[in-house]
Formats: structure tokens, C-alpha cells, sequence
């Protein structure tokens, strides 16, 4: 056997792919159809003896039983029923009774999705949780703010952290009110009018659904309304956003233009070019960056697959055998990486401070004009002046504080000692301090309500 797809090898972690693998989806199958003939014991259809025994015997279906009867009459639900029926003894005749294949399918995926979702709660609160730390680790790390890759206000790490930290509450926020919508399932038969089970559809449905943990879709065709997958995929889109955007600015900050933050690396025996043996390059930033772009290109497939004929047609499911399973892979792979990405990532304070101070007060104008502002000069006069002086320093490579001193019409408002406070970065920081602290804590409420 030939493996060819690199989340086979490559990507992903043991823990989300083992939910999403063949043999999962089978036994799910299997799940949902034991717990149609429990309903439908609960409701006189069968004996609970015979249900017993259906429920232990399926332990005996194995996928390869399975496949092997797909591969004689080419169609996957059907052949898992035929599997479950023969060893449900005296219930065979009612396995699948009333129910229709996306019934089985559907809901099988809501189990696969739940407990999904469960590790990205998990790993989100445990990456905000991080977060939290660096942020309140770091809330006084001065460095160089940039708007446009150029120089601007000084702001703080903990600044920074603290602003994904935010992001990632959000993505949290998203996903509780995504549940009651996502992590539903249905039998509802053929149409979706749940005809074969008469007036007792509604009930042996919500009995379904109760064993499963899971809750009735409102009303359904014959399969789930593909709204939901499509926002449960532009959630994942979402998310893998975020964590691009906070491992491109890790790249960024690593560049040696800049060397203010690092991946971990292992100096004692990491490769970091087959060629440059003294690269150390920001390989997991970039993977998440990679694959970050793979998820969010199943949007688009998933709203395709979302268009659908009258009460249903096939054209979704060959798509989301491969949207579902991937994307949602591949997004956990790429939060694992950036937990571990940040939980060891290294910074350089002082040349943090290095790289503020080449600037020699430029990227702090505003300071000044808003303190010229505050003495009476015309906001628009106070601009004009530092932008003069601020395009004079850029020329000369003078400092700010040298050619404002020289600056007559300045200094008939501002003297060279106030000036020069008005420049030190650790005197415009505005309000950052208090906005670190007030998330920080905010983050470690939701933290702990994941975590425990």
C-alpha cells in the first residue's frame, strides 16, 4: 500500500486524526444505527434482550468487513447495514429501519465534529493561556511599533501578545455559539418527513439524539442544511488566519534586519540549511503559514457543496470527505504548532530597545506635536513643524531631540528638558498598561473555565 497524502505522514496530530480516520467514521456509523434500534426498542419495535445483543455482537464488525462488501455492491451505508445485520441477530430486521443515509452519515459526522471541538477548546485556552503569561511577562518590553513595515509609536510585547490574546478569546466566543447550531443530527428518512416512523418520528429522533448527545436539527431534507459545515469551516478559515497572521509577525521579528524575536532552535543538533550551515530559519512559522492558506481554501468548496438539488443530490459528499477530514486537521495541527511556537519562543529585549533607539526619537513626533497642540499651537501648525524637522533628522541622521532644540519657533513653547521627556518611549505608552492588565485577566478567566 502506497501512502501518498502528506496528513498521513507529515501533518496532523495523533489525537484529532484518530477521530477523523476510516476505522472512526465506521464505528460512528455503527453508533448511530445501535442507537436507532435502541429508540426503537424504547418504542416496542424490538426487544431490549435483542437489542443487547445487536450492540455487543457489532463489536465484531470490522471496516475490512465492511469495505469487502462496498467493493460488491458499491454503496458504503448500505454495505455497513448489511454488516451490523449480520451479527444483530434476532434485531436484524430492524437495523436501519426508517432511516436513510444521511441519517446515519450526518449524524455520525456531529459526533466527529463534537469531540473536535472539544481539542480546539482545549488548545485554544491553552494557547490564550500562554498568551496571558507572555503578555503580563512582557507588558513593559519596550520596542518599536511599525505601521506599513515603517517606523512608528513605541508600544510593548505584552502589547502585542496581549492583542492575540483578544483574537483568540473571540474564536472561543465564535465557537460556543457555533455548537448549538453545528452539533446536530437527524432521522428524518428519505425526504425528511420521517413517513416510515409515523407519528413517533419526532420522538424516537430526540431519543437518537439523546444517546449520541447531540440534539435534533429543527428540520431537515434529507441531509443536515450545509449552512452549518460551511460556518463551521469558515470558523476553522478563522482561526488559521489568526494564527498566520501571529507567525508571520514572528517572521517578521526574526528577520535580520530586525532579530528581535526567535523560534526555539536546538543548537546542539538542528539543521537549518542543507547548504548555509548557520541558518536558523523559522521553519514551524512558516508551515503554519503554509497550511494556514490550505484551510481557508475549503471555504469555497464548502459553500459550493452547500448548493444542492430539491431535497438533495450527491455532489456534496465526495467534497467534504475531503473539506471536513483535512480542514479540520490540518487547523489543529497548526494550533499545536503554534502553542508550542510560542510557549518556547525567545526574545531579545535588548535589541528591541537597539532597534527603537537607531530612530533617535523620529518615530515619536506625534508626541511632540501633541504636546505643542496642548500649549496652544494649531494642531495642523504643530504637524507641519515636526514633519519639517522629523524629514530634516531622516537626511542628516541627526536626532529629533538635536535639530528641535535648534528649532526657534519650538522652543518659544517647549524646552529642551521637556523635550527630551516628551521622546523617552516609556512615557507614551497611553493606556496599554491598563488594556495588557484588563485582558490578561479576562484571559485567564476563560482559561481556566477550559482547562479547570
Amino acid at each position: 500500500m502506497h501512502i501518498v497524502h502528506p496528513i498521513d505522514y507529515r501533518y496532523g496530530t495523533p489525537e484529532m486524526k484518530r477521530i477523523w480516520s476510516e476505522e472512526s467514521r465506521i464505528r460512528r456509523m455503527i453508533w448511530v444505527e445501535l442507537a436507532l434500534l435502541k429508540a426503537l426498542a424504547g418504542k416496542g419495535f424490538l426487544s431490549h434482550q435483542d437489542y443487547e445483543m445487536a450492540r455487543r455482537n457489532s463489536r465484531n464488525v470490522s471496516p475490512e468487513r465492511v469495505k469487502e462488501i462496498e467493493a460488491e455492491i458499491k454503496h458504503d451505508v448500505m454495505s455497513l447495514v448489511r454488516a451490523v445485520s449480520e451479527v444483530a441477530g434476532s434485531a436484524s430486521r430492524w437495523v436501519h429501519f426508517g432511516a436513510t443515509s444521511n441519517d446515519i452519515i450526518d449524524t455520525a459526522v456531529a459526533t466527529q465534529l463534537r469531540d473536535s471541538i472539544k481539542i480546539f477548546e482545549v488548545k485554544l485556552a491553552r494557547l490564550i493561556s500562554i498568551l496571558a503569561d507572555k503578555a503580563e511577562e512582557h507588558k513593559k518590553t519596550i520596542c518599536l511599533g511599525r505601521t506599513h513595515g515603517q517606523p512608528a509609536l513605541p508600544v510593548t510585547y505584552g502589547f502585542r501578545f496581549a492583542i492575540w490574546a483578544s483574537e483568540l478569546m473571540r474564536h472561543l466566543e465564535r465557537m460556543e455559539e457555533l455548537k448549538k447550531r453545528l452539533l446536530v443530527g437527524q432521522l428524518s428518512g428519505a425526504v425528511g418527513t420521517q413517513a416510515a416512523f409515523g407519528d413517533d418520528g419526532i420522538e424516537i429522533e430526540e431519543r437518537v439524539m439523546n444517546y449520541l448527545n447531540l440534539t435534533p436539527a429543527e428540520i431537515s431534507a434529507q441531509i443536515i442544511p450545509r449552512d452549518v459545515y460551511c460556518e463551521y469551516v469558515e470558523w476553522l478559515a478563522n482561526l488559521s488566519t489568526t494564527l498566520e497572521k501571529i507567525a508571520l509577525n514572528i517572521r517578521l521579528w526574526q528577520r535580520s534586519e530586525t532579530q528581535e524575536v526567535f523560534e526555539s532552535f536546538d543548537t546542539e543538533k538542528q539543521v537549518g540549511s542543507s547548504t548555509m550551515p548557520h541558518k536558523r530559519n523559522p521553519i514551524d512559522s512558516e508551515q503554519i503559514c503554509g497550511l494556514a492558506r490550505i484551510v481557508r481554501g475549503f471555504v469555497e468548496p464548502q459553500h459550493q457543496s452547500a448548493l444542492l438539488w430539491e431535497e438533495r443530490d450527491l455532489s456534496n459528499s465526495s467534497a467534504e470527505r475531503i473539506i471536513l477530514v483535512e480542514a479540520t486537521i490540518l487547523a489543529d495541527h497548526i494550533l499545536t504548532k503554534t502553542i508550542r511556537l510560542l510557549r518556547n519562543l525567545q526574545i531579545d529585549e535588548q535589541r528591541a530597545r537597539e532597534n527603537l533607539e537607531r530612530w533617535k526619537g523620529v518615530n515619536q513626533s506625534e508626541a511632540v506635536m501633541i504636546a505643542l497642540t496642548k500649549k496652544g499651537v494649531s494642531r495642523q501648525v504643530a504637524h507641519e513643524l515636526l514633519r519639517k524637522n522629523s524629514m530634516k533628522a531622516y537626511q542628516t541622521g541627526k536626532s529629533l531631540v538635536e535639530l528641535l532644540i535648534e528649532d526657534e519657533e519650538l522652543r518659544t513653547y517647549l524646552t529642551e528638558d521637556e523635550v527630551g521627556e516628551l521622546l523617552k518611549p516609556e512615557n507614551y505608552l497611553g493606556t496599554s498598561l491598563l488594556k495588557i492588565s484588563r485582558v490578561v485577566e479576562k484571559a485567564r478567566t476563560v482559561a481556566e473555565k477550559y482547562l479547570g
